[in-house]
């Protein structure tokens, strides 16, 4: 069956006990938000989602885009920035690279429902590759739309070829798995994107209510778990690490970066850091100290010219004659912004004679 889908340029393992805790509580917290709709009107006040991907958001998984709320060639999140690109009607939920995309992360129906369509059969590889003719009228690439019930329905794009766990007709409960999170369509990166509808008309899950042109309006549907619902992030650290040689943003993206440690007779050690989410003047600055605590390198970034999506900066230090000195190597990253720091992140790793 043909699946029509909507356009997204952008790019198993076990899970662990509190990912398989997280999904049972919004599982259950979600069917009972919705079973008790007697009216469109009043379901339209109770519906709730359940977070979508099995991961936990700001750690193993991030939020690429929020759907566009300027109704221009212009771009506005929902809470006045620009996390986001003309015409985004979903939420982006990406992986941190594709070496986790590998081992499998899992798609789960936001709310019970019926299945009412899907696409699956959809090479998993990065529009850069196979070029924009290659997806068109298939943008979404491998994915499911479910219907709620009272005109809500919500949909899951760029899913892994042959994960869909579903077909058409099928029943399905909150959390329960549709699929993995994948390449698949028009994606440079791996992700889940995700778009409510109600009414077909699309509904920003962070910004139920509010008008086209709006922002810092609305309410959330996000069914929360612990002790909160899913909030705005406007700039993220999703990369952090080391590596025995200089590094490209490609290499980070597939992941198996992390496996090149450095060690006493490597070459060079650096360290990296990939960020999403950054304004124009940022400034960005990472240096790297060794065991006794001298600074062995630094780099400092010019300002950003612009908004940038995502950006990489790296500082290392070859090695001299000798071998690298036993101990712990310590890189700090710093981000600010309009001259105050709204991001740190200090990380090591130890070398052994």
């Amino acid at each position: 069956m043909k699946l029509s889908l909507p356009d997204d340029t952008l790019s198993r393992a076990p899970l662990s006990e509190r990912t398989d805790r997280m999904r049972a509580l919004v599982s259950v917290s979600a069917v009972c938000a919705i079973i008790t709709c007697a009216s469109e009107a009043r379901c339209a006040e109770r519906q709730q989602f359940a977070w979508p991907v099995a991961c936990e958001l700001g750690t193993s998984c991030f939020i690429q885009n929020y759907v566009d709320h300027d109704p221009s060639d212009g771009t506005l999140d929902f809470r006045c920035g620009h996390r986001t690109y003309d015409g985004h009607d979903g939420t982006d939920i990406r992986l941190p690279d594709l070496d986790v995309q590998r081992k499998g992360v899992e798609v789960v129906a936001a709310a019970s429902g019926r299945v009412a369509q899907i696409r699956d059969g959809m090479d998993d590889i990065s529009v850069k590759v196979v070029g924009k003719a290659a997806v068109a009228g298939r943008e979404c690439g491998n994915g499911a739309v479910v219907e709620h019930g009272n005109g809500w329905s919500t949909q899951y794009c760029h899913m892994a070829k042959g994960s869909l766990k579903v077909k058409s007709g099928d029943s399905v409960s909150a959390g329960q798995t549709l699929g993995l999170v994948g390449l698949s369509g028009n994606t440079e990166f791996p992700h889940l994107h995700f778009t409510v509808r109600h009414s077909r008309a699309v509904v920003d899950p962070f910004a139920e209510g509010g008008a086209k042109g709006e922002c810092n309006v609305g309410r959330s549907l996000w069914q929360p778990t612990g002790s909160s619902a899913p909030g705005y992030r406007p700039t993220e650290i999703i990369n952090a690490g080391f590596a025995d040689r200089a590094v490209t943003m490609d290499e980070i993206e597939a992941g198996e970066i992390k496996r090149s440690l450095p060690g006493a007779h490597s070459a060079a050690i650096v360290a990296y850091v990939r960020v999403i989410g950054l304004q124009a003047e940022d400034e960005q600055a990472i240096e790297l100290r060794s065991p006794q605590g001298q600074v062995i390198a630094e780099y400092r970034a010019p300002k950003l010219p612009r908004d940038q999506a995502q950006y990489f900066i790296s500082a290392g230090r070859k090695r001299g004659g000798s071998l690298w000195s036993p101990g712990t190597y310590t890189a700090t990253f710093v981000l600010h912004r309009k001259g105050a720091e709204i991001e740190r992140r200090s990380f090591q790793i130890d070398v052994a004679q």
